[in-house]
């Protein structure tokens, strides 16, 4: 089983040796050289990297790996067996290329574990981390020009939870399918929303709205998928993140 996950990183890191794993330099238009391999080759959007985020090396691995499996996630984000405390130690615990194939042969789609949110919808937490209006254009796009996946994107807009961080690992047919529809849902949005004078945190738009999106693309084709556990390589200041949390609930922020 021929399997290649991309770790998409805009910098130096630490990275697993699993011959599974390819590091790559996300945004390398333009940008000095790592010693990775770049999304800046053949068929690419990497020059779209400060509104794609890791989507320009999902664009770049769609368009130019060929493997029966392909996957994405980030250079201090992996799939991997536990999370203990320690950092160092979760290193430990990234999935190796066996046992993704393992999981592989049992099901045809690795996402990570559900991301709960308990008191608040998908919709709710998405209008008040960013840009409401972002979302509702979104949205009718997907009536508008993908109306099969309507019903589906008001199911998952209501839930509570998600798999977030645009991370999963897809059997290729399945992986095809999906950026084909998640670029041209995107290319839409593109066209239609002005994010002229958002900051540069708001203007990473196309990567917080895909998110949600696989979800969508999911939940439409009724697709069964494994949960995996993941793990952040570095320290999470929860409270910091919390309070943050709450402020722009109640609009202040």
């Amino acid at each position: 089983m021929d399997i290649k996950i991309i770790v998409a990183t805009h910098k130096k890191y630490w990275m697993p040796d699993d011959k599974v794993y390819l590091p790559l330099h996300v945004g390398r238009a333009g940008k000095e050289e790592l010693g990775y391999q770049g999304d800046h080759t053949g068929d690419h959007i990497s020059d779209k990297n400060a509104n794609y985020c890791e989507l320009t090396g999902l664009y770049w691995a769609w368009k130019n790996l060929s493997a029966d499996y392909l996957g994405l996630c980030h250079y201090r984000r992996y799939f991997t067996r536990s999370n203990p405390r320690n950092c160092e130690k979760k290193k430990e615990e990234v999935l190796t290329g066996n046992e993704f194939e393992q999981i592989l042969r049992r099901c045809p789609i690795i996402v990570p574990d559900k991301r709960r949110y308990y008191i608040e919808t998908n919709r709710s937490h998405y209008n008040h981390a960013h840009y409401a209006h972002d979302l509702d254009l979104t949205e009718t796009i997907i009536h508008e020009k993908h109306g099969a996946y309507g019903d589906a994107f008001e199911k998952v807009m209501n839930r509570t939870w998600a798999h977030m961080f645009n991370m999963f690992v897809m059997r290729r047919d399945y992986f095809d399918t999906y950026c084909e529809w998640l670029f041209a849902v995107l290319s839409e949005l593109e066209v239609r929303a002005d994010i002229s004078k958002y900051n540069p945190v708001e203007a990473r738009l196309y990567g917080y709205i895909s998110e949600l999106l696989l979800d969508v693309w999911l939940e439409k084709n009724r697709l069964e998928y494994h949960e995996q556990n993941v793990a952040f390589l570095e320290p999470q200041n929860w409270i910091k993140k919390g309070g943050k949390f709450l402020l722009r609930k109640v609009g202040l922020q």
